[in-house]
């Protein structure tokens, strides 16, 4: 990608398990758009890893399509980024076995999203949940991307992907980019409306913690309405104001206003007043979304051909990754 085009190569990937929420499209999702002017861009629904907690065959299906309709209604381009199901490129699996054979077992003992996610799912603590960084590192490796964007919950699993990268690289002489994290710089952890000091996830049993993108404006409204706040009436960011804090927050990155900004344009006002005006420019930022979203969705044939187009490219990318690491550990090849 890279020798293309001599910009860096970012890449991230988000799982189809439900819309995105205003917490991805946040701290994620919304940044994507922008960074495709400046990087090469490797967008990819990550079908696989969601595989490691057990899915409704039918609706996975349904929520990996959405998911490419989604990526695209926020402004992702596949004329200029690569777009693609991680299911679609061979090359994922294959080398994350390659990866397994060169992971330690005691690293991999160490990962807290393991020792998390197996308490959740007590009833399915499977291998592919113990072994889910390693294919991620096989992801982000594949591509030789120079930046990858991480939340604090995937620390961890950059760190793992580096350490990774390094010691094949010493192993069997250079292959592998050695990625760095990547900090947006109007990027913002959301948290749940109910329970601020909770990140906002749609796996959230209380639905009024989340907002949807796809979210109906009358349902963002109420949902705003009810968020969370503290018995005190100033709107002020300061500590022990979880609640505001967090409205304030997505206020802030949408409006692009400062939080002394915002103090003083709700100055004497109350909270009522405030998650009104919240929920208002939530309400607009999120509507072009929805409707381009409600128009690609309905032409499944134009999603299926920027899905095998994606798939395309990037087998072509992640081949040959691919075939120099065959090679370095010894694999033979038939031509």
């Amino acid at each position: 990608m890279e020798e293309q085009t001599g910009k860096k190569v970012i890449l991230s990937g988000i799982q189809p398990t439900g819309t995105f929420t205003l917490g991805n499209y946040i701290g994620a999702v919304r940044n994507w758009d922008r960074m495709q002017q400046d990087y090469d861009c490797a967008y990819f629904v990550a079908d696989l890893h969601s595989l490691t907690v057990r899915q409704e065959p039918g609706a996975l299906k349904k929520n990996t399509l959405e998911a490419v309709a989604l990526l695209l209604a926020c402004g992702i381009d596949p004329e200029k980024s690569l777009l693609f199901v991680q299911s679609h490129v061979r090359a994922h699996a294959e080398l994350g076995w390659i990866l397994d054979c060169n992971a330690l077992f005691g690293e991999l003992t160490r990962m807290t999203q393991f020792k998390d996610k197996s308490a959740q799912h007590a009833d399915n603590v499977n291998a592919g949940l113990f072994t889910y960084p390693v294919l991620m590192a096989g992801d982000i490796l594949l591509y030789q991307a120079d930046y990858v964007p991480v939340g604090a919950d995937q620390k961890q699993h950059l760190e793992f992907t580096r350490n990774l990268a390094e010691r094949f690289n010493n192993l069997y002489g250079e292959v592998f980019k050695v990625p760095e994290p990547y900090i947006a710089k109007n990027g913002a952890r959301v948290m749940s409306l109910q329970d601020p000091t909770r990140k906002m996830s749609k796996s959230d049993e209380n639905l009024n913690g989340f907002v949807s993108i796809l979210d109906e404006p009358n349902v963002i409204m109420n949902k705003f309405k009810r968020a969370v706040t503290d018995s005190e009436t100033e709107v002020v960011y300061r500590e022990g104001k979880d609640g505001i804090n967090n409205l304030m927050t997505i206020y802030s990155v949408i409006t692009g206003k400062s939080y002394d900004d915002i103090t003083a344009e709700f100055a004497g006002k109350g909270y009522g007043d405030f998650k009104k005006a919240v929920g208002e420019v939530v309400v607009d930022a999120l509507a072009p979304i929805r409707e381009e979203f409600g128009r690609l969705i309905q032409d499944k044939a134009y999603l299926e051909k920027v899905c095998k187009d994606g798939a395309a490219k990037a087998s072509y990318v992640a081949e040959k990754t691919l075939t120099k690491v065959k090679k370095k550990v010894g694999l033979y090849i038939v031509k």
